[in-house]
Order: structure tokens, then C-alpha cells, then sequence
């Protein structure tokens, strides 16, 4: 493999920005300092851009097997390394959805051959595969998901014996989904009663509502501490819910939390302009809501930031509230989102440190001597707008079309590979699977 020596870069690891160089060697860092001379294949002058570790996306959908006119593996893989996204954690929705080792397996071999970025997938849980959730090899796969609301293909899990089961026999990370179906139930049926077919976008929020959420937070909560389970609750969209996470370093955290994008940006006022383009469950809560999430983040009460990036045709959102699915295309614009909203440091841990501790990645998630050459170049004092012309989803939308973000992404590098550069993505480039020091 080529050698790469980044010069005259902003460093931005575990808490500090250092001015310095770094050398890419055999895929992998080899050496960081204030300045390093020497012979190396390519040189690339960062000219004071922002060099951070490639976010690791704990949460995304990318649609194959299955549903692959929505998106597919090798096109959001693109998307992601677009966006600075290096490593992804995809989820078990699929078709077949992915509830056995063996379905499992046949992603991996997919991914192999069209992933730009490094990959996981999640081993769904359903009511009745405890037995493959147990046989997973925890050092190959990143997790179990566990969707304790509504979801489709088999992947609710509403039995109380199969979720004790869960909680008290898994020790690997369990990403949770936490929506109390029969509330949303309820509530659907009440603004049915009152809409008729013609219930507006605005009512999803109190559809898949504040209570819908809290109740399964707090029963996935009670739980993790009856058994000491390791838990990532995903998507967190409410104030309420935080009286469930503390503030501290993820090391000495059992149950820790996600903020996404969308929540980070977009508020229920969102709904009259923008309708099927923000909805999504859990759904866009209020203002308030929003701003509590994001000073959660701040607090480091919430450990993440992940996409849960969702693809669904264009075609599709145009429909009514009743038929229009729920979900995002998002992983292009987390990071340059991030940015705008945290400093660097704290951006390097909810996307890219957290994320690898949380998880156990090997040798991923910083910038050091020895670690994958997983990296991303920003420049913070260039501005880009999200337009049709440079979302790269196969979806071809984005809910953030018409927004100006102060930083853009410039290079990103995939276990030491130019994935992307100059607004082009390097299809050639193929991710690893990732591994686990557990």
C-alpha cells in the first residue's frame, strides 16, 4: 500500500487539538508528531484543516438485502465516506430480516465485496432466537438490536420471558429501540377518530408520543440494572427520558445513549413545512425536547452521536401520513451537523471515541500510533449547502436540502485508502469487517 504523510494538520484526539503531521503506513498510523520529514508516496498538505477520527456510525439502515431500490450497501457506504463516516453498524431490518447467525453471515459476505467503509451488523432479536443471539461470536459482531416498539419483520420483542432472557443472558452491547407500542396504539387511534384518513404530519409527534417513549425507556432501564446488562439506547428524543443516564466517561457506564442528527436539528415546528421529509420513529419531538438533547450531549449525559440513517424513496414520502414510511437518509450530513453544533473535541468523542469504547472496536475510534488509518479531513472555514446536485444517497434526498453548514468534509481515508476527496468517491475502495477486543 501506498505511504501517506499528512502535514500541518489540526489534530483532534481525546480532548485536544495539536498542530502536527501524521504517517500512514500498511493501512495503519505510524507515527504522529509536531513535524515529520522523510520520503513518503503521497504528500497532502492539510493546510490547518481539522483532522479527526472517522465517525463510527453505531445505527444505520442501508436497505440490502432486500430493499435494495431504496438504497444498497455500496451506494450508502458512499454516502457515509462522503460524509466522513468511516466504520458503520448496520441493522437487522432487512430481507430476510437478520435474526440468525447463518443470515448474518451472508450480509458479511455481501459487505466484503461492496462496502466503501468499514462494516458490522447488528444480530436481530425476536421472540423466540435466543439460541442464535447466544452463538454470535462477540469478537465478529458488533451487537444485538433489540426493538422494544413496533418494527416490522418479526423484530418485535413484546414477550416478558424472551426480554429477561435477553437482558440477563447477552453480554454484548444490545442497541435498543424504545417505543411502547400499545400507547402509540392509542394515540393513533384517538387522531383517527379525529382526522379520519387525513391526520396531519404535525400530529406524529404526539402519535409516537413523549409517554410512548418514556415507558420503554424506563422498562428497558429497570431491566438492564435488574441484571447488569450492557445497553445503548438509540435515538433519543425526549427530556423526559434523561432522568435514566448519567454524566461521566462511558468506561464506567452500563446504559448509555444516542442523540441523532434530526433530533439535533429539526423540532416538531419542523413538521408544516417539511411533513414526511422529518418522519421518523421515534419522531422529532418539540423545541424543547431538542434543546435538552443537545445539552445532553454537551453534559455527556448522551454518549453518541449515531445516524439511524434510513432510506425511502422520494416517490414514497409524497404519500398521506397513514402510507408514508418513516425514516431519513442522514449519514452524509452527521458530521458537518456535529460541527456546527459542538466543538471538535467533543465531535471526535460522540462520533468516533465513545462509539469504539461503547463497543469494543479494535484498534479503531483515534488517532494513534498503531490504529487503522481511519481518518477525516474538515475544513471548518468552508461552508457547503446540502442541494440535489451533492447528496450521493441512492434516494437522491435529503432532509437537509436547503441548509448551509460552516465546515465541508475534504478527505476521507478508510483504512489508509482515499475513500473520498474533492466532492468524488473512490468506489474502489473496500471497508473491513470490524473486530471486537472482547
Amino acid at each position: 500500500m501506498q505511504t501517506t504523510l499528512i502535514t500541518n494538520a489540526r489534530i483532534v484526539n481525546e480532548g485536544k487539538i495539536r498542530e502536527g503531521d501524521l504517517l500512514i503506513k500498511n493501512g495503519r498510523i505510524e507515527n504522529i508528531a509536531p513535524s515529520l520529514s522523510g520520503e513518503a508516496d503521497r504528500i497532502i498538505d492539510a493546510q490547518g484543516k481539522a483532522l479527526l477520527p472517522g465517525m463510527i456510525d453505531c445505527h444505520v439502515h442501508f436497505r440490502e438485502p432486500g430493499l435494495e431500490v431504496k438504497a444498497d450497501m455500496h451506494s450508502e457506504s458512499g454516502a457515509a465516506v462522503a460524509g466522513g463516516v468511516t466504520s458503520i453498524m448496520e441493522m437487522p431490518n432487512t430481507k430476510p430480516a437478520a435474526i440468525s447467525n447463518a443470515v448474518l453471515e451472508d450480509k458479511f459476505a455481501l459487505a466484503a465485496t461492496k462496502c466503501i467503509a468499514n462494516y458490522s451488523f447488528h444480530l436481530g432479536a425476536s421472540n423466540t432466537n435466543i439460541d442464535e443471539l447466544l452463538d454470535m461470536d462477540p469478537k465478529k459482531v458488533c451487537g444485538v438490536k433489540l426493538f422494544m416498539g413496533a418494527s416490522t419483520g418479526g423484530l418485535l420483542v413484546d414477550r416478558t420471558e424472551q426480554l429477561e432472557n435477553i437482558f440477563g443472558q447477552i453480554e454484548v452491547p444490545i442497541s435498543l429501540h424504545c417505543e411502547d407500542t400499545n400507547t402509540i396504539r392509542e394515540n393513533e387511534k384517538s387522531a383517527r377518530e379525529k382526522f379520519g384518513d387525513a391526520i396531519p404530519f404535525s400530529e406524529h409527534w404526539k402519535i409516537r408520543s413523549e409517554e410512548a417513549c418514556y415507558v420503554s425507556t424506563k422498562l428497558a432501564y429497570e431491566l438492564a440494572v435488574k441484571y447488569g446488562s450492557q445497553i445503548h439506547v438509540l435515538h433519543l428524543t425526549t427530556a423526559k427520558e434523561l432522568e435514566f443516564f448519567k454524566a461521566g466517561a462511558v468506561e464506567n457506564k452500563k446504559i448509555t445513549g444516542e442523540a441523532c442528527p434530526h433530533m439535533l436539528w429539526f423540532s416538531s415546528d419542523d413538521y408544516d413545512e417539511k411533513g414526511a421529509f422529518i418522519k421518523c420513529n421515534p419522531s422529532i419531538k418539540t423545541p424543547a425536547d431538542r434543546a435538552a438533547i443537545r445539552q445532553a450531549v454537551i453534559d455527556g449525559v448522551i454518549d453518541t452521536i449515531g445516524t439511524d440513517h434510513a432510506p425511502h424513496l422520494y416517490e414514497e414520502k409524497l404519500n398521506p401520513y397513514g402510507s408514508a414510511p418513516s425514516g431519513l437518509p442522514l449519514i452524509q450530513s452527521a458530521m458537518t451537523t456535529a460541527v456546527e453544533l459542538f466543538p471538535l473535541e467533543m465531535v471526535a468523542e460522540k462520533t468516533a471515541h465513545n462509539p469504539a469504547k461503547i463497543f469494543q472496536c479494535l484498534e479503531r475510534g483515534f488517532i494513534r500510533e498503531g490504529y487503522w488509518a481511519d481518518l477525516v479531513l474538515i475544513d471548518t472555514e468552508k461552508p457547503h449547502t446540502v442541494t440535489k446536485d451533492n447528496i450521493k444517497y441512492k434516494c437522491g434526498w435529503s432532509p437537509f436540502e436547503g441548509v448551509t453548514f460552516k465546515s465541508s468534509i475534504d478527505t476521507t481515508f478508510v483504512n489508509g485508502e482515499i475513500a473520498y476527496a474533492a466532492d468524488e468517491i473512490n468506489t474502489a475502495v473496500r471497508g473491513q469487517r470490524l473486530l471486537f477486543d472482547r
